[in-house]
């Protein structure tokens, strides 16, 4: 099937235009909606996109201050919120199935909550992770880096201006860990440190900031009552975030977690054809009905 791939700017309540990429080679109307991750990245999951476009449209975006979606402004879990739901009224889109991978998955829980008309069903990858998880992560990304690796890490951090060549530098050791294996762990995660930029620091500061204020733990119940019928969790076994993490959410969300083997935080690099088949099960089973 010939995929169609068209684009565009959406001008926002408040002025800022945010990028957005459809792909379709279907004319089925309940469309998918892809949210990447960050905070302060722009998007990244057009490899993902073609695993089910065939299934049902699927629109993606830059949000606000990443990528060709600038602004100066500030971030708010509220404003990104209304994006979705402006971006949706700009698409002629009623409702949507959402899939979220790592702080998108917080971006679409927190979008549920405030409108759980529009949610047709979701998927939520690699994330969110609640409770005290920061604790099991930094030890395991402290136990696949090396002494030296760990003390670069801390001193590119405390630079207060970075030129290319560091911040690239920095993105590789920061994410190099996110893989199941290293062998091939450094070379996605230098690959991501070129494409996936400029990072919004500032995005990323602000957001970090309202999260650990208003953590989503506090939130569950809420979401927990306006979930749709159709709900998942999908999580790589060894990302160095804790699996344990999202089998304590499914428990609390009573949503059944498909755990990926040989994978890390972005799963369908490892263990493509596994996220290929559980995403095309969700989307079918969705679309289908």
């Amino acid at each position: 099937m010939t995929l169609i791939e068209t684009q565009g700017f959406a001008l926002m309540s408040d002025e800022a235009q945010l990028h957005w990429v459809a792909l379709r080679g279907t004319t089925r109307e309940l469309p998918v909606v892809m949210l990447h991750g960050g905070p302060g990245l722009p998007n990244y999951l057009g490899d993902i996109a073609p695993m089910v476009a065939d299934l049902a449209p699927v629109y993606r975006y830059d949000q606000r201050g990443t990528g060709r979606s600038p602004w100066d402004g500030r971030h708010s879990f509220a404003r990104h919120v209304t994006d979705l739901a402006e971006l949706l009224d700009t698409w002629d889109v009623p409702e949507a199935v959402l899939i979220g991978h790592s702080y998108g998955t917080d971006l679409a829980s927190r979008f549920c909550i405030s409108h759980p008309d529009r949610v047709a069903a979701i998927l939520l990858m690699c994330g969110p992770f609640v409770g005290d998880w920061r604790t099991g992560y930094q030890a395991e990304r402290d136990h696949r880096m090396s002494a030296a690796q760990q003390d670069r890490l801390r001193a590119l951090k405390e630079l207060p201006c970075r030129t290319e060549e560091q911040e690239v530098e920095l993105l590789t050791l920061a994410w190099f860990t996110d893989h199941a294996r290293p062998e091939h762990g450094w070379r996605w995660a230098a690959q991501g440190a070129e494409r996936r930029r400029p990072i919004n620091w500032a995005m990323n500061g602000e957001l970090g900031r309202e999260g650990r204020a208003d953590p989503l733990d506090e939130h569950l119940a809420e979401l927990h009552a306006c979930l749709p019928v159709r709900a998942e969790i999908l999580g790589g076994v060894d990302d160095p975030r804790p699996v344990s993490a999202l089998e304590t959410l499914a428990l609390r969300l009573d949503l059944p977690l498909t755990r990926i083997k040989g994978a890390g935080h972005e799963p369908w690099l490892e263990q493509p054809n596994a996220v290929r088949a559980r995403l095309r099960r969700f989307v079918q089973g969705t679309v289908g009905a």
